[in-house]
Parts: structure tokens; sequence; C-alpha cells
């Protein structure tokens, strides 16, 4: 499949809250069943705020210009001494899956991370019975850090969660001449 990658935009809402809706999306996420586009709309203004460090991109199919995929990075706290962490989320269409979609979308945030945005930890968090999806992290550096027992709840049932975290493989450093200085 082909697909372009960019930054979700406002005009986006529909389209997300129609993927967000689909029940083999959410009952993989830790967001609410039944979005809406107001709230989605809200959302995406304001990710894409002036100043506001969150990143929120979306897999476009290149036949229909149909979104099949979302993720984002969002700060894991205010705490200036958590400011190189990041947190991690990603949904892909029902569809879509397992046709490079994650993959996609799982390169362009650990590149945006690595490379631009001064992230040194990103974390994540995923059920324990999502096997697709915990491969998918591991291909891409995440290890399993601990199991969240009874985590959150779907359709009515307490379900783990696994603790996942990628360090940056290769941390920035100083140049040369600034460290011989």
């Amino acid at each position: 499949m082909q697909i372009t990658i960019r930054r979700g935009k406002p005009d986006d809402a529909a389209a997300m809250a129609t993927q967000m809706s689909d029940p083999a999306v959410f009952a993989g996420l830790l967001q609410m069943p039944y979005p809406t586009e107001t709230v989605w709309r809200q959302k995406l203004e304001d990710i894409n705020a002036p100043g506001k460090a969150d990143l929120l991109l979306v897999a476009v199919r290149e036949t229909d210009g149909v979104i099949v995929g979302s993720a984002g990075l969002h700060p894991a706290s205010p705490s200036l001494r958590r400011r190189h962490v990041m947190y991690l989320g990603i949904s892909v269409a029902p569809k879509a899956q397992r046709q490079g979609v994650g993959q996609a979308l799982m390169t362009a945030l650990t590149d945006y991370a690595d490379n631009w945005a001064q992230v040194l930890r990103l974390e994540l968090n995923v059920y324990a019975d999502n096997a697709a999806a915990i491969r998918l992290y591991e291909r891409c550096g995440f290890v399993l850090e601990g199991r969240l027992l009874a985590y959150a709840m779907r359709g009515g049932v307490y379900v783990d969660s696994l603790a996942m975290a990628r360090l940056h493989p290769k941390p920035p450093s100083l140049p040369p001449s600034i460290k011989s200085a």
C-alpha cells in the first residue's frame, strides 16, 4: 500500500473520529468509544497550537486520500526532569493492518524523536494480548519494562498492559571542536 505520512490537521477531525469509532481500533487503545468530530477537531487544534511539543501524524492512502492510520508523540510529563521523555500512541485501520502502515508511522515518529525533538526516551503501553503491536514495537527498538496488572477496562473486563520503552540509539553529542575547547 502506498501511503503518505503528514502532520494531522483540524480538517482531519471527521476521518479521525471515524477511525477511532471502529471497534477493532478503539479496543486496542486507551481511548473511549464513540468519539465525536468536535472532540477530534479540538484535539487537532490543540496539538497544532504554537509552542506545543506534541506531534500527531496521519498515514494517508495515496490512491484515494483516506486516512488509514495515525500516531503521536506527547510529553510524558510537564516536569523539567522528564522533558527528555515522550509518550507514543498509534492506531491503524483494520483493513490497513499488516501492510506497512504501522512501520511507516513508527519510522516517522522515531526519526522525529531522534533527530529533531531532543527526545532520549520514548514510552508506550500496549495491551498484553496485542501480539502484533508488541512485535512492531520490538522491531522498532522498544523493550519490555514491566507488566501492569488490570491496567484498563476493555469490553467489560480488566486487562493487563505491558510498559515498553526505547532509548535513543545514538544520543546526540557535542561536536569535536567544542569537546576539545
